[in-house]
């Protein structure tokens, strides 16, 4: 019979123990000297980099989340859960960053009220913290915000997808961006006016169709300007006009009927209407929109990108319109 290999992790079939003994000890406590002792990547010699030598425009943690208490337009706040990402640029003649230095600098800051200089703190803090050039912070959260019925008199809370992005560049500009997702009912006019024409010379009861759709808007905020969650929601409502419902009873829903009625689109006449709404904020220095119109008459969805159109701003480039699935 073979003699028994010995194991480093495990006991052997001979019964030997193993090479290497395995254990957590819950009562450590690590002093100063033994954690100064630790090894730290970052003081690793050049030569440990693999790849290319080249800088990496980013590099950071994504999805960490905590709560986070944010003000609403009404002076109310509201405690959400918050999904944050985090990214720094890294030199080319550095290994990496110590990437829990990022969510600390976080930590430093979580039981304040979220603004956007709130944010830019937190960006110059770990800006200093991993000695990079430039860095983005993203917090992601679902905004609520009751919204009344059409004609019943109920109310509903209405869930935002909305996000906070913070840009500190190398060259010291700050710039702070709102993403916002906005879902509303779009009825066809092609499709209506063939109803009509079908009623009209045929007699023939047709229903026209219209389908879920979703509005992605993404907006920078002019320095030393402030838009609220809910201005911008006013704008989308104020252009679209058939935002989603959450209660209804039979008024509502009939009232839902005619207010598609009243305000047919394609999506090219929403990417219209909204570009008119948020042009004339002067408190929005540039601006990106998204539309998409799931649609039921097809297999395939309609889609439609507009910006600003400011020199060296955002450029209409979304192609993600999967995302926009509602």
């Amino acid at each position: 019979m073979p003699k028994a290999q010995p194991m480093y992790l495990h006991r052997a079939a001979d019964g030997s123990p193993p090479r290497i003994r395995r254990g957590y000890d819950p009562k450590f406590r690590p002093s100063p000297a033994y954690r100064a002792s630790l090894p730290d990547m970052m003081e690793a010699a050049h030569d440990a980099i693999q790849g290319g030598h080249v800088p990496i425009q980013q590099v950071g943690v994504s999805n960490f989340r905590l709560p986070l208490k944010f003000r609403t337009k009404g002076k109310k706040l509201l405690t959400l859960e918050a999904s944050v990402t985090g990214t720094v640029s890294l030199e080319a003649e550095l290994k990496g960053i110590n990437m829990s230095r990022i969510v600390r600098s976080f930590y430093d800051h979580k039981d304040q009220v979220f603004t956007g200089e709130w944010m830019g703190k937190i960006l110059k803090a770990y800006l200093r913290k991993v000695e990079s050039k430039d860095a983005r912070l993203k917090i992601s959260f679902s905004y609520p915000m009751l919204q009344p019925s059409l004609r019943s008199g109920l109310a509903g809370w209405q869930y935002y997808d909305t996000a906070f992005e913070g840009v500190m560049t190398r060259a010291g500009d700050y710039r702070r961006f709102i993403h916002f997702d906005f879902v509303y009912s779009s009825a066809c006019p092609c499709s209506a006016e063939l109803a009509e024409h079908a009623r009209d010379r045929r007699g023939v009861y047709s229903v026209p169709h219209s389908q879920r759709s979703k509005a992605r808007v993404t907006v920078e905020e002019a320095p030393g300007k402030k838009i609220w969650i809910e201005d911008i929601h006013a704008h989308c409502l104020s252009a679209l006009r058939t935002e989603t419902q959450v209660m209804v009873k039979r008024e509502d829903e009939q009232a839902f009927a005619e207010l598609n009625g009243a305000h047919l689109k394609f999506v090219e006449d929403a990417a219209r209407l909204l570009y008119r709404e948020f042009e004339a904020d002067k408190r929005i220095t540039d601006f990106r929109i998204a539309c998409a119109h799931l649609e039921s008459l097809h297999s395939h969805d309609a889609v439609s990108v507009i910006c600003k159109g400011v020199p060296g701003g955002f450029t209409a480039d979304f192609m993600d319109f999967r995302s926009l699935v509602c």
